[in-house]
């Protein structure tokens, strides 16, 4: 593929996540106050966009409490920077087995609801984007599926198309790739679209550069993509994405280091990747610049 480097970037920062690293950083944000806070900090450091997935405050699990998202979201729309809201809707559509010798019944963790349910603190809390995982998909533990079928995922585009906001396509793989071009093809989500490609998550596409250089060559010329990696990976992919003509993601939830034996804070990690893109001869986006190039609607 030839060189097609961006020269204006944004930063988005995936603030903390669902999966437990909470027992793992005591700086992954918990409460609603300070998965804001961080959020806050985050776009101070130069981030555009935030994506937000809330936890218990006692005990850090992840949550669909409505009343969770409501706290966070008016905590960060009142803050003194502006920021663009990106909520999570991957909630809801965990599948877990019971042991390969008696698969059924099916563990009670499992947690399997509806598109109207998995999309109600959207709904509620209108971001101007949410993400949309566009495939079903084996996570690295024994026994669990990310589970989103053509069907859910139809009708959660359509809820989202709805309400107006800009869903974020999240591929995990090239034939959810595949997947997300479908669904604007067909009309179900509108274009041109944005799509997060989401690298070296077990047992998605691993985070080598030609697995990268593949999905890059598969997202459509008019769409917008960024791209992330994790753990030690997460800041060459900052420079792998922009030079591939990309934005870029950051955050706790994929990586918890800043270097080794130094935990990070979301800011710090957003902070670093700022200075990389800027190395790189190129600029970091503004807020209402994204929302621009976006066509976003803007939320009070």
């Amino acid at each position: 593929m030839p060189l097609e480097m961006s020269r204006e970037v944004f930063i988005t920062c995936a603030v903390t996540g669902s999966g437990n690293t909470q027992d793992r950083s005591r700086k992954v944000p918990r409460s609603p106050k300070e998965i804001a806070d961080s959020a806050i900090e985050a776009a101070k450091a130069g981030a555009a966009i935030v994506h937000c997935h809330v936890r218990d405050p006692e005990t850090g699990a992840p949550s669909r409490e409505l009343g969770l998202y409501r706290e966070l979201t008016d905590r960060i729309r009142a803050a003194d920077i502006d920021i663009i809201l990106n909520l999570t809707a991957g909630m809801g559509g965990d599948l877990v087995f019971g042991s390969s010798r008696n698969p059924l019944p099916l563990s009670a963790s499992t947690d399997l609801i509806g598109a109207a349910e998995r999309l109600a603190h959207v709904v509620e809390c209108q971001p101007e984007i949410c993400t949309l995982d566009c495939g079903t998909m084996n996570f690295a533990e024994a026994d669990y599926v990310m589970t989103n079928t053509p069907g859910m995922l139809t009708a959660m585009a359509g809820i989202i198309k709805e309400c107006g906001i800009l869903p974020e396509l999240e591929a995990f793989d090239t034939g959810h790739l595949w997947y997300a071009k479908r669904l604007v093809q067909s009309g179900v989500l509108s274009k041109p679209a944005l799509v997060q490609l989401c690298m070296g998550v077990p047992w998605g596409a691993p985070d080598d550069l030609n697995t990268f250089i593949a999905m890059v060559n598969n997202v459509p010329k008019d769409w917008t993509f960024s791209a992330f990696s994790l753990g030690r990976n997460q800041m060459p992919y900052v420079a792998m994405s922009v030079l591939a003509g990309g934005n870029v993601r950051v955050g706790l939830e994929d990586n918890l280091w800043l270097e080794k034996g130094v935990l990070a804070e979301n800011w710090q990690l957003v902070e670093r990747a700022q200075r990389i893109i800027e190395s790189l001869g190129c600029r970091v986006m503004e807020p209402d610049e994204v929302r621009t190039k976006l066509k976003l609607n803007k939320t009070m």
